[in-house]
């Protein structure tokens, strides 16, 4: 599977809010963090846990791809996500980093 393929089904797993599938295409040491910043979520574990809590807060939880670019082992998302059904939604580029054909690092832009 691609990169490109990759992030798009991780995206699918998360509007699913599917943390372990989520989870599953990413390496044992990967991290989310804010772009250059400190990181939010560390490691395949911590991954999960924190997706199924914010999962639990917020229900109605989905992203969108607005636009995508590929460039070498990295996928460039511009998502649109929304908390709720009925909340406004809020842009986040999201940049995903990959080694051995799983996500390692995804970075948010917010």
């Amino acid at each position: 599977m691609s990169n490109l393929a990759t992030a798009e089904q991780m995206i699918a797993h998360y509007n699913a809010q599917d943390a372990d599938a989520y989870v599953a295409l990413m390496t044992e040491d990967a991290a989310e963090a804010s772009y250059r910043g400190a990181v939010l979520r560390d490691g395949r574990e911590g991954i999960r846990a924190a997706l199924k809590a914010m999962f639990a807060e917020f229900p109605e939880n989905r992203a969108e791809i607005v636009e995508r670019k590929v460039l070498g082992d990295y996928v460039v998302f511009l998502e649109r996500v929304w908390r709720t059904a009925a909340g406004e939604p809020f842009d986040v580029l999201a940049i995903y980093s990959f080694e051995g054909g799983k996500c390692s690092r995804v970075e948010f832009v917010r």
